[in-house]
This record gives structure tokens, sequence and C-alpha cells, in this order.
């Protein structure tokens, strides 16, 4: 695909980024001779095809050019977080037994290359930005990015390789957090990721029309998300892709960059419309009036109730408030695509009223990720994630839980044969695998999926990272002040915990509640040093009394009910984000 494209677009724009306050960019015939560079270089190295390297860096340029040319050697791209931490990456080195690992700056080296003393299969680092280590791994040989993409390049005899590769052939290894807490890695084949694209593309080109897009990167890439959805996606459409200087320069970003198709996850959404709703409220008079204007005539809209005598005020909104916010969003939006975590219907409601098109969609990693996405010729409907993907059967099993089957579903977890006996369910029809998602929801009268409920116990914060509660809950737990805990924290910002002390070891304090909070804080603070940023308790409250049998907060077999739980003490919980 990515070939195809060079061919296509040659000398054209392709990668950008921001250097000494201007945008430099990098054409497909560029990236092509650096990819084709990268790929000699590694298979000099000694990766074979199907070595795993894994890739640690934030977004640019040369994220996307690895990942390319990792797959272009014939092996396998395994993308990491930035924010995961040693422990993390020592996993994950010690699971995918990845021969080489590719890392982009000095900050990013201090985790990951202690990892790599434990790693008895990787044998390569090669560092992106030039990196000072103090004392080399004997383990592994150092190499600078600059002198593997300066190597010898040929493009025409990599498009001859490429001609052999299947779309069944593995291209990524995406780790995801399991409900058992060690984070897994799903087996994305060429094929699955190509089935999102195509599916994308579907909507793109039949409902808004396909042209020069340009996309601006800002989520994480390493989210299989991000991969399919905001860096393979945009060079199937031959687009641009700008990487945004930080999240504190994404509003400006978006303004230079102009964009046309955004993917995006509901936080910033909610923050944009913090944003937005503030300064309206704060210029009050005319531009407060047509705000509630325009989202009481979405309102109604949205309910089927639309007046007519509501279309002049609409046509006036178009061109005064629409046309001022859809400037702030650089004036060529197309769509924003929210996914990663649910959208608050109110949220999609408002950018709608704003002018903006806001699609959202669902899936997960295990499909590629992208199963559905509300787009205007079937009717978006915010309390929906819209109808399934081009090429993808979605049924609800009789337990109401969400079965999807088709290309974009995953081969399995690596070297994991039981989770992926569990969630891939073979057809009696022989047409492939069922992907049990664990989510529950059913299908409206238009086809469109509507989730209500979710089996699988994961935390998903309102960025879209998914946390496994058990993980933390067990570190907690370990701890001699803590007797029992509970995470919470779907759909917010951070975590936070419901913590049960211990009576025998906080004995001394249970008369003293500043001492008691004091002793768990510090407990909390040495769990948190061995978590990543989207893993850390942010606060906590105590318990009234500890989880048990007879009160139902714990199973026969002493698991927690969380619904239980949170039933009791969700209003209390959800007071700590407020502070």
């Amino acid at each position: 695909m990515f070939l195809t494209r060079v061919r296509e677009h040659g000398d054209k724009p392709f990668l950008w980024s921001k250097h000494d306050g201007a945008w430099r960019s990098i054409s497909y015939a560029e990236a092509a001779r650096q990819v084709a560079a990268l790929a000699g270089s590694l298979k000099r190295l000694g990766l074979k095809p199907g070595d795993r390297v894994m890739l640690v860096s934030e977004n640019r340029p040369e994220w996307l050019i690895a990942d390319l040319g990792i797959m272009a050697a014939g092996c396998v791209t395994v993308p990491t977080y930035t924010t995961n931490t040693t422990r993390d990456h020592q996993h994950i080195l010690a699971n995918s037994g990845a021969s080489a690992v590719i890392v982009s700056t000095q900050k990013l080296a201090r985790t990951l290359v202690p990892a790599v003393l434990f790693a008895s299969d990787c044998h390569h680092i090669i560092s992106i930005d030039d990196i000072i280590t103090g004392q080399s791994p004997d383990v592994a040989q150092f190499h600078h990015w600059a002198d593997l993409i300066s190597g010898p390049s040929d493009v025409g005899e990599l498009e001859a390789r490429m001609a052999n590769v299947k779309r069944d052939d593995l291209a990524c290894l995406i780790y995801t957090s399991g409900t058992g807490g060690a984070p897994r890695g799903v087996m994305q084949h060429h094929g699955m990721i190509l089935h999102n694209v195509e599916g994308c593309i579907d909507i793109i080109a039949t409902d808004f029309g396909w042209d020069d897009e340009v996309f601006l990167s800002f989520l994480p890439a390493s989210h299989a998300y991000e991969h399919t959805g905001g860096q393979h996606f945009p060079v199937a459409l031959g687009g641009e892709i700008y990487y945004a200087e930080s999240l504190e320069k994404l509003a400006a970003n978006i303004e230079e960059v102009r964009p046309t198709i955004m993917v995006v996850v509901p936080r910033l959404f909610e923050m944009l419309r913090a944003k937005i709703m503030k300064q309206v409220e704060k210029d009050g008079g005319l531009p407060a009036y047509l705000m509630s204007r325009a989202l009481s005539i979405e309102t109604k809209r949205f309910a089927n109730k639309s007046v007519p005598w509501d279309l002049p005020m609409d046509g006036l909104l178009s061109v005064t408030l629409r046309k001022k916010v859809r400037r702030k969003f650089g004036g060529r939006m197309k769509a924003m695509v929210s996914g990663g975590a649910p959208l608050n219907p109110d949220v999609g409601l408002f950018f709608q009223a704003m002018g903006l098109p806001m699609l959202q969609g669902y899936g997960q990693t295990e499909a590629g990720p992208v199963i559905s996405c509300n787009r205007p010729r079937a009717g978006i409907r915010a309390e929906t994630v819209g109808p399934p993907m081009l090429n993808t059967e979605v049924r609800i099993a009789d337990d109401g839980e969400i079965m999807v089957r088709g290309e974009l579903v995953m081969k399995g977890y690596w070297h994991n044969p039981d989770e992926s006996a569990r969630v891939l369910l073979r057809a009696d029809d022989g047409k492939g695998d069922w992907l049990a998602t664990g989510d529950v929801g059913h299908l409206d009268g238009n086809g469109r999926i509507v989730i209500t409920d979710r089996k699988k116990d994961l935390i998903v914060n309102d960025k879209g990272d998914n946390v496994s509660p058990q993980r933390v809950e067990g570190m907690l737990t370990l701890q001699p002040e803590i007797l029992q805990a509970m995470v919470y924290g779907d759909r917010r910002p951070h975590l936070v915990a419901l913590l049960v002390p211990d009576p025998e070891e906080l004995k001394a304090l249970k008369d003293d509640p500043e001492a008691m909070q004091r002793a768990l804080s510090k407990a909390v603070d040495r769990v948190n040093a061995d978590l990543s940023v989207i893993e850390k308790i942010r606060r906590f409250i105590i318990a009234d009394e500890a989880f048990s049998v007879e009160n139902e907060m714990l199973t026969p077999s002493m698991k927690i009910r969380r619904h239980v739980i949170g039933a009791n003490y969700g209003e209390r919980l959800d007071g700590l984000f407020k502070k």
C-alpha cells in the first residue's frame, strides 16, 4: 500500500514536523528511500523475517518510517507506550522475544536500556536521537538511526520482495492490558490493518469525498487506534501527516495545519468544548445567545423534532457562530472521528451544533481496532457507535455480547493459546472465528451498534488507554497497610481508589484518621513509584468496612464485586475527581 502511494505521489510532501518554528516535510519518495535503507540495515544486522523489533518513540516522522522499515525487512513491529516503566519494557521484551529496539530520545532510553540488560534475546539498540547511557549493556550493540537510513537503498528491490508478503502475514504485536494484569500481545496481520483502512476509505469516499487529506497526529502511535487510523489510513489516502508539537500546542497546531480529518479521543473533545463554552460565556451577549440557539436546534434535530421556523436561524448560525468555530479548527475539517473510549452524547451533540461533523467509532485492538463508525449516510446518532465497517460481520450472542467476524479479527494473542481460545470462537460454517468483544449491546433498527455495558473487566480512561484494575489492586494489597482495594476511573482522566486498611498493621492508628490517611498515602506512593503514568492512583478514600461475602462486596471465591462496591461508594469516589 505504501509503495503504491510512493509511485503515485513521488515528491509530494508526506510527513511534517516542526523545527526551529517552521514546518518541514519529508516527501513520499524520500520516506520510501529511508524505509528501504532501514530495511536493508536491519537485515545486515542479522535480523531475519519474523524477528520482532520493539519501537519506543513519541509521535514523529521517524515513528512511521521505523514501523514501515521493520515490516519491509520482513520483521514484526512491537510498538510500546512512551509512559511504560522499566518493568513494563522488561515484560514486553521477554514476552515478544524482540531482537532489537528502536528508541527515540535520551529520556525514553532511561527506562528502556535497563530493561534490555535483562532481555536475553535483544542484541541491538537503535537510537534516533543521540543518547548517552553512561554504561552500555554488554548484551546489546548500539547503532545510530542516521547511519542506518543513510545506507544502501533500493526501492525497486524492496517492491519485488514485498510482492511475496501475504495479507495473513504477521505485521505487528500491539500489547494491550488483559483482565489478568500482564499486557498481552495482539497479533495483527497485514490484512487486519488493510481491512480497517479499506473500511475507513469507504466512509470518506462515500460520505465526504476523497481529496488531498491532511491529518494532525497527536494520539500515541503505539495505540492501535492511532497506529491504524492516524498512520496507515493517511497513507492509504495518499494524504499528509503533520505531527503535533505537544498537547499544549495542539490548538495552535490545528489552526496552522488546517487538517481535514482528525482521529481523536473523547477527552480532547471535552476539553475543547469546555474551552469554547468558556470563551462564549465570557463574551456574553450575542455569542452566548447564538450558542444557545445552536444547541437548541441541534437538540430538536437529534430528537427528530425540528421545526420549520428554526431554518432562518440555522442559516444565520452557519455564517456566524459556526463559521467562527470552524475557523478555529482550520476551516476545512471534514470529520472528527472519536474512538478509544465512550463519547458523552452531549459532547457529540455540541460539536454537531457547531457545524463540525462528529463521528463516534467503536473497536478494540483485537479487531485492528475499528469495528464500526457513525456516518452521515446512515444517520449520525450520538447514542450509537454506528454500523459495522465494510466487510465486517456483527452478531449479538444470547447473553448480549457483541461478536465480530471478518479479516479484521486477530489471529490470537502472542504465546497465549488459553486467552486466544477464550475470545476467539470457532464457527460451524467455516467462515472464520468470531471475536467475543467482551462488550454487551444490541443493533438498532438501522443496524447501528448500541453498547450498553462491558463484560470485560478493564478500565478505559477518557483518553482510551486500557488499565487492568486487578494488576494495580494486586500491587496495592501487597502493601502491609492495605488489606483490600478497588481501583476506579472508567471514562475518567486518572485513577482513584477505595482502600480497606489492614486492621492489624494499623491497629495503633484506628482512632487517628489523619495518621491513618498519612500511612495509607505512603503505601500508595510506594506502589505509584512502580506504575506507569496512566496506572497511578491520584487520590483515595477509606472504606467504611472490609469487603466480605456477607455484605455482598465479595464473591464466594473472594473476588470483589465492582458493581456492588460502586453502588455503595460511587458518589464518594466521583467526588475525588472534583477536588
